[in-house]
């Protein structure tokens, strides 16, 4: 900062980061100026996320249809399984699947089969069935198996378990080949819902994992999960297809699913909320969110849209 009072601005905004101490500045802004804040902390976070997609795309030599597939497999678990998720994708690509799509037990045995997850479960007829057809989909597409070590499943919710999200997965990705066309038509959370909250095959009504049967329950993928998927998947890829294409209607497309999709629901979201800045949709929680871990959480103020524009206005935030 150019003066002794803006630095001493961001020392204070340093100090309190870990509390969000520019919370109460936001809360106090017009919406107008606030949105203008949220707007730049957004396109932050979208670049972040389109480099992401182009190191897919060039590891895909610039398949897209390979790329979402990709993208969904990362966007489909947790933060703890992200990189098994995306290894499992990398084995079983999605040339593959297509090749195997009219026969869905074949994808959901390929799928099984890499993951690894198989061999840490109790057999029952359906999965010694899944195991066969894996040996010679192995062998015929050159699959390698994963480790299953390589997945966190410690404190996993079963409605979150990658054994029902694997089998979801290969219901969804055998269900159309063209899910990247339809997901780059998607306008609103009903389209989300409509082409993402897939019911896996009969066998998991009555099971969350492999070999143990409980009450019946259709295992669909929940309108929660879809809007994630909407708001990671879909609007990223939007804006990613948009600006390698020059589409401004696909760009303007993304930031409006963002606008109409509920924001999330997190731990930041509620630190936010508790310092009294209002959070209309999933625009505003995702430019939130970048400024919760890529500026409060590094005491990054003196970089940040938020911590330059105090130091500007006022010596202390409020």
């Amino acid at each position: 900062m150019a003066d002794g009072g803006g630095e001493r601005t961001i020392e204070r905004l340093k100090a309190g980061a870990g509390t969000y101490a520019c919370g109460g500045y936001l809360a106090g802004l017009g919406a107008l100026q606030r949105t203008e804040l949220l707007t730049a902390l957004l396109f932050d976070r979208l670049g972040r996320k389109i480099r992401r997609v182009g190191a897919l795309l060039s590891e895909t030599s610039d398949n897209w249809n390979e790329t979402f597939y990709r993208l969904y497999f990362r966007t489909l678990g947790d933060s703890r399984n992200q990189e098994a998720y995306l290894s499992l994708a990398r084995r079983v690509p999605y040339r593959t699947v297509l090749r195997e799509r009219l026969a869905p037990q074949a994808v959901e045995a390929m799928l099984f089969g890499a993951s690894g997850l198989l061999a840490l479960y109790r057999h029952d007829a359906y999965t010694l069935d899944l195991g066969r057809h894996f040996e010679y989909l192995s062998a015929k597409y050159g699959i390698e198996a994963m480790d299953a070590s390589e997945w966190t499943l410690a404190d996993i919710r079963p409605a979150n378990h990658p054994a029902l999200r694997i089998a979801q997965a290969a219901r969804f990705f055998a269900q159309d080949e063209f899910v990247m066309a339809r997901a780059m038509a998607c306008r609103t959370e009903e389209d989300i819902r409509r082409l993402f909250c897939i019911e896996a095959s009969p066998y998991w009504r009555t099971h969350y994992v492999p070999g143990a049967a409980g009450d019946e329950l259709p295992k669909r993928l929940g309108t929660f999960k879809a809007r994630i998927i909407g708001i990671n998947l879909v609007a990223v890829l939007q804006f990613a297809y948009g600006s390698r294409t020059g589409d401004e209607r696909l760009r303007d497309s993304a930031l409006s699913l963002l606008e109409r999709l509920p924001s999330e629901d997190n731990r930041f979201m509620r630190a936010w909320s508790g310092e009294g800045v209002p959070i209309r949709n999933a625009f505003e929680s995702q430019a939130l969110l970048q400024l919760a871990t890529e500026y409060c959480a590094r005491t990054r103020c003196a970089e940040c849209p938020v911590g330059r524009r105090i130091a500007v206005h006022t010596d202390t935030p409020k």
